[in-house]
């Protein structure tokens, strides 16, 4: 059974107000599609759904003449490296186990490549699913972040999403240990 579940992440206030501004419906659809590509790259579902939920918090909102302004954020993002230091810190307050944390904050610093000179990285596998999920739900010019979801609905959603994640992580956890040299 896992400690720190998605709801305990979602309700902290930290995650609420960082994710009104990036979009709560992207995170969740996000974290929809990270369990489904976890289970085929064989990554533990419980750090990709979790990276998955909070890979946009470092989002800051650009704006020009009081609409979103897409071509300044592109210019001038650097959402993934704010993020991975908003997630680590959260994720430690709330009592994740460290290393866990650490792989999830290093996993949403390298779900996109918008910031980083041009070249390629070479994610893990974690890293993978997490920048997959993302992509999966992205719309042009940024319009993914601006889906609208109800409080009720998101919570229902996530409650929805544990049980799968714990069925899933149970899944994971004796395929990894069948994997093991006794």
């Amino acid at each position: 059974m896992r400690k720190l579940t998605l709801i305990d992440i979602f309700q902290h206030p930290q995650t609420q107000k960082y994710l009104k501004r990036s979009g709560i419906a992207h995170a969740i659809a996000s974290s929809y599609h990270a369990v489904k590509i976890a289970k085929k790259l064989n990554v533990d579902p419980d750090l990709a759904t979790k990276a998955a939920l909070l890979h946009d918090i470092g989002h800051y909102t650009w704006y020009s003449n009081g609409e979103w302004d897409y071509d300044l954020y592109k210019a001038n993002d650097i959402h993934a490296i704010k993020g991975a230091e908003r997630a680590h810190k959260l994720l430690i307050e709330l009592d994740e186990d460290r290393m866990n944390a650490k792989e999830i904050a290093l996993a949403i610093l390298l779900h996109t490549d918008s910031y980083l000179p041009e070249g390629e990285l070479k994610l893990n596998p974690l890293q993978q699913v997490v920048k997959l999920a993302d992509e999966a739900d992205e719309k042009p010019g940024g319009k993914h972040h601006y889906r609208t979801i109800s409080d009720e609905r998101a919570k229902s959603m996530i409650n929805q999403l544990d049980t799968i994640v714990n069925k899933a992580s149970a899944e994971y956890s004796v395929a990894t240990s069948l994997k093991q040299p006794s």
